[in-house]
């Protein structure tokens, strides 16, 4: 070593990525011995009069330290209907009929590089920083198929929701939900006529949580994202509440939303809803052009005489009528007035409605509301919107699913359970000893007769010939 770098033969640049290709190599191989003694193990336990045995067959696994080669056996089996079927006992323990030929760890790097850059750019990342080259389009395949999982779980929960079979425990008394959309651009053939689709994104949670300090922190927080419809995404909102609480015991729901239909209308009368704030401000300052006026409205609204904020836009959208077509002033002006009006018992906090709610947890505190815009910017904005960014409809639900099951902190549990989660019956210690030392010969082939003469020591190619060392060789040839 002290020889290489003296003589400038080789940077210490090249050198780790010569390194890091050997450790690659390493890994590859002990993966295919692995792999391949597994099956060994499961072709012998089968039952050999269901499953005959057809010979190998070669296949390729990816993971995060370059391709594996392997040769798993192929069975002749027979259906419950009798007709003949060809199944690999490999494929079926490591659960390959989930996500692909794909490791648990490859598919979790891709997710996660996924959710905060576009999928040219994390297939980049993933092929500079693993040892498997990997195209964005395989980097959207992977997000599908961890996508179509977490909806079959959304679905499963829908079901025990459905057959009062839900597992949720916990008893609070005051849940808090929030509701908004986020509209994306989209794609395809119909993007000229349906330009832009709106993804709906839920947070529930039970309150802030008691720091001393501003008790910013939401507790116990659970997103659902989708872009389907309000129907099922409301069944599904419902369902992760009966995973987590015994619903039947909340005793008050607070909803805070912008207005929406699709928002407000599965909810019963007990339930509190108010007008978001970040919505109501937003809306006044895009109707009312001129400041002075924007003013007056925004001071009535804060002092809560809603009436005569009401009272004012509606004088103030007659005084500005105009004879000229292209002059929307007032037109504008009474849009805000509908809106406001139509939502006149929710423009309230409702915290200053002297409402009495049941007391927060000693842990908790609960405040005014109003977290949404915040959590659709970190969750689903940043990632999907601006940057001339389209989407598919498929492409946009199942990365909104990946998403927010990040934001849940259960993305890589998830994963786990749709990976190969089993333990390899064959013992680590038996493959490397194969890879050992003690099996492998002084030379590999015929050796070489120049090096025979030789009477120094020659590294690497005087060593014993294991599998890494003609690894380390291969790289550095």
């Amino acid at each position: 070593m002290n020889t290489i770098v003296k003589e400038n033969q080789i940077t210490f640049k090249d050198l780790e990525k010569k390194i890091y290709k050997y450790v690659c190599e390493l890994g590859q191989e002990l993966t295919k011995t692995l792999l391949e003694q597994y099956d060994g193990t499961l072709s012998k336990e089968r039952d050999k009069k269901e499953y005959r045995n057809k010979g190998g067959r070669n296949t390729t696994i990816k993971t995060i330290y370059g391709e594996v080669s392997y040769t798993r056996n192929v069975y002749e089996s027979k259906t419950e209907e009798g007709k003949k079927t060809y199944i690999y006992l490999l494929d079926q323990a490591l659960s390959m009929d989930k996500i692909g030929f794909i490791s648990t760890n490859l598919a979790e790097k891709i997710a996660e590089i996924v959710t905060e850059a576009p999928y040219r750019v994390s297939a980049k990342m993933i092929s500079e920083t693993c040892g498997q080259s990997i195209s964005h389009g395989g980097a959207w395949n992977v997000i599908q198929q961890i996508g179509m999982r977490i909806e079959q779980e959304e679905k499963q929960m829908v079901y025990e929701m459905n057959q009062d079979i839900a597992k949720g425990i916990d008893e609070i008394p005051v849940l808090f939900e929030e509701m908004d959309g986020v509209w994306l651009k989209m794609q395809g053939k119909n993007h000229k006529k349906v330009k832009s689709q709106e993804l709906k994104v839920a947070v529930i949670y039970e309150g802030w949580e008691k720091d001393g300090k501003k008790n910013s922190r939401l507790n116990h927080k659970k997103v659902i994202a989708g872009m389907e419809q309000s129907n099922d995404f409301h069944e599904k909102r419902e369902a992760q509440i009966h995973r987590n609480y015994k619903a039947d015991e909340i005793k008050q729901r607070i909803l805070n939303g912008d207005g929406g239909s699709w928002i407000k209308d599965p909810y019963d009368s007990e339930a509190i809803f108010q007008l978001d704030s970040f919505h109501i401000y937003q809306a006044i300052r895009r109707k009312i052009s001129n400041k002075e006026v924007e003013k007056i409205i925004k001071e009535l609204l804060d002092s809560q005489r809603i009436d005569d904020m009401l009272e004012f836009i509606k004088i103030y959208a007659t005084s500005v009528e105009s004879n000229d077509i292209k002059d929307k002033t007032s037109q504008k002006a009474l849009e805000l007035y509908q809106y406001l009006n139509n939502n006149k018992e929710r423009l309230i906090p409702y915290n200053k409605r002297g409402i009495e709610i049941p007391k927060a947890p000693d842990h908790l505190v609960y405040k005014g509301m109003g977290v949404q815009e915040n959590q659709n910017c970190t969750i689903v904005t940043m990632r999907m919107k601006h940057r001339r960014m389209r989407w598919s409809q498929a492409g946009a639900h199942y990365l909104a699913k990946v998403l927010y099951t990040k934001e849940n902190k259960e993305l890589t549990k998830t994963i786990e359970r749709f990976t190969d989660s089993i333990y390899f019956a064959v013992k680590l210690e038996e493959t490397l000893q194969i890879l050992s030392t003690a099996k492998s010969p002084r030379k590999d082939g015929k050796g070489n007769s120049y090096i025979d003469v030789m009477n120094h020591h020659m590294p690497i190619r005087d060593a014993i010939q294991t599998a890494s060392i003609k690894a380390l060789r291969k790289a550095f040839s």
